[in-house]
Parts: C-alpha cells; structure tokens; sequence
C-alpha cells in the first residue's frame, strides 16, 4: 500500500464510490445527493490549491482518501484545517485511516498549520475511536444540528493541536508552494 497526493483526473472516479455509500447509506456525510465523478475532481483540485488531498493504493487501486480543508474563511482563522478521511467499505479495519492522517497531519505541520478539527455524525463509534486514537480530543457537540434519513442527528466535534506557537505564527505555506520548495 502507498499513499500520494490524489490527482483529480486520475481518482475523481474512485474517491467518487468510495464517497457515494457515506451520502446514500449512512450519517458520515449529510450531503443528499451523491457528488459525482466530474464535482469530485473539481472538489479535489480546489483543495490541492491550499492544502493535501492524499489518496491511498493497494495494487494501483484506491481504497481510500483523506484531506483537509479551511477551517473557516476569515482570515483569523488561515491557521486552522478540517480533516477528514474515507475509507472503502472492504477495507475497513486494516489501518488505512491511520495512516492517511499520519501523512496528512505530517504535511500539514509542514505546512505551518496550527489547529486541526474534525466533525462526526453521531453514533460513529468507528470515526470516533480513529480521531481518538491520532490524538484528537472532544471539544464540542452540536446537538441535533443534521437532518438525514427522518432524524435529527449530533455532530461531535474534535480538535488537536498540530504546533504551539509563540506569539503570532508564521504564516500557513499554500501546499503547491511547499511541494515547490
């Protein structure tokens, strides 16, 4: 298995199935309408523009994503990313979740970031003992805050800190320029 940088043209319709069966079947995602393969090389592309979207590969096959993305907007918030990861329904329990965040938080520390969260529908106890289990820690819940499938549902927030800097930090460096360096 190895993880790299997901190219949009060339795993636009992998990470797309692997993504459908958390929109159509589950509370992972509360997207309604599965993205397809030509939004999700786009959703690629916008992320890689700032920050890593790392796909992982067994046998030259996708079996699972993670990336991040801006936390929030404003401007105050450039040093924060959400983190999230996917896994192929066949694959789960093999590691793989792990060891895409471990490449993707080592890349964002490269990158100068300083926060990470992370969002879980709730129940996911699966999710849950993965975020845990990277150092992640439970700092808020919205409660009821996703309608999907006929119900209510809660979101558990996680967070970690990824660098504990002095005073104002050093500024986030875009990934292409970092890949540049």
């Amino acid at each position: 298995m190895s993880v790299r940088l997901a190219d949009p043209d060339r795993d636009a319709d992998a990470v797309a199935a692997i993504y459908r069966p958390a929109v159509e079947s589950s509370i992972a995602s509360f997207e309604e309408v599965a993205p397809s393969p030509v939004e999700m090389a786009a959703r690629i592309r916008a992320v890689l523009a700032w920050t890593p979207w790392l796909v992982m590969e067994d046998h030259e096959s996708v079996i699972g994503y993670a990336y991040a993305g801006r936390h929030r907007e404003r401007s105050g918030y450039r040093w924060s990313v959400d983190i999230s990861v996917y896994v192929a329904a066949d694959q789960h329990g093999r590691g793989i979740g792990r060891a895409l965040y471990d490449e993707l938080l080592s890349l964002l520390r490269r990158q100068r970031f300083v926060n990470a969260y992370a969002g879980i529908a709730l129940p996911n106890p699966a999710s849950v003992a993965l975020h845990e289990a990277i150092g992640m820690r439970r700092v808020a819940l919205y409660e009821r805050v996703g309608w999907k499938f006929g119900a209510w549902h809660d979101v558990a927030w996680y967070a970690m800190r990824l660098a504990e800097p002095v005073g104002q930090p050093s500024e986030p460096i875009p990934l292409p320029e970092l890949l540049h360096r």
